[in-house]
């Protein structure tokens, strides 16, 4: 009888023993996948398809398989990237460079066989869609590598030229964005289009700007300048709100214009202002990680707006 009885009092805390381990379990199965998803790119992946989403519906175009595409190049494109600068990072986000340096071969593999099936999905669209698609390949090469010869010029990466750098980030990434929906529903070039690779341009400025704040002493260490480098990070502030006005003024520009509805120039108002909103803040947080991925998610406001100004009865 008195066996029962101790059997009976233990049964709580078997129990409530049994809850912390399962607890404990579920948290760090949360935090691996959680790092899986942010440290090795997949979450940027799966924002550039809801861009591509954006991009077609801006333009009116027939479904294919553009999101995808992007989807896979941009897994490739950032894996590679944050493989190649896993040292450097070290000193300005130390828990995603351990991460890529504890995956490093299986990190790669992935990327090299998300290229590899985004080039093989490109070739349904035709020579126009596989140029498009090994173009943000081409340009992290020219970026990231370095090419530039020996002749007294004060670099040797396009990364690390000021401006330039950011520049180049956004021009690869609107154009495919931009052209490559296009070639695959073999569309036109409209004037609502060059509208549709402007924003993407200055957004994605501004989204590859806000995480210099935060790498700022490793890219001063290894010779990268940027606005915040060269600038300091109260000018960077007040230079990134000018492009999201230029965002301002570009929406306005094309819904007077009549090349967008008044429904994707709000959309594209929304995201200006929630990346106005992320860029106060920049010097003014500690958590800076956690900005940077707030900017990369502006993108994410704008698809959903734009899903519900395009359900609401007019």
């Amino acid at each position: 009888m008195v066996h029962d009885t101790q059997s009976l009092s233990n049964d709580p805390d078997r129990a409530a023993s049994m809850q912390s381990r399962l607890t404990e379990w579920a948290r760090r199965r949360g935090e691996s996948w959680w790092d899986a998803l942010v440290y090795s790119s997949a979450y940027l992946a799966l924002i550039a398809m809801a861009e591509v989403a954006v991009v077609m519906s801006l333009l009116s175009l027939p479904s294919n398989a553009a999101p995808v595409v992007v989807g896979l190049v941009t897994f490739a494109v950032y894996t590679s990237d944050r493989i190649a600068d896993a040292d450097t990072d070290a000193v300005s986000n130390p828990r995603q460079a351990a991460f890529v340096r504890r995956h490093r071969d299986e990190l790669y593999v992935l990327a090299s066989l998300a290229y590899g099936l985004a080039v093989a999905l490109s070739v349904l669209g035709g020579p126009v869609a596989l140029a498009i698609t090994l173009l943000p390949g081409a340009f992290w090469v020219l970026y990231a590598s370095d090419w530039v010869p020996e002749s007294g010029l004060p670099f040797h990466r396009l990364k690390e030229v000021l401006l330039v750098n950011s520049a180049v980030v956004a021009f690869a990434w609107a154009a495919t964005l931009t052209f490559l929906p296009l070639a695959f529903a073999d569309a036109a070039f409209t004037p609502t289009a060059a509208v549709v690779f402007a924003y993407f341009f200055l957004a994605t400025f501004v989204n590859a700007e806000i995480p210099n704040v935060r790498d700022v002493e490793g890219d001063a260490a290894i010779g990268v300048s940027t606005l915040p480098v060269v600038f300091g990070v109260r000018r960077t502030r007040q230079a990134l709100y000018g492009v999201n006005l230029a965002v301002v003024a570009l929406a306005g520009y094309a819904a007077f214009s009549g090349y967008v509805s008044v429904a994707a120039a709000l959309a594209l108002l929304v995201g200006a202002g929630y990346s106005c909103a992320v860029t106060s803040l920049l010097g003014r947080t500690e958590r800076e990680g956690a900005l940077v991925l707030a900017a990369e998610c502006t993108f994410l406001f704008v698809f959903v707006t734009l899903g519900i100004v395009r359900l609401l009865p007019v």
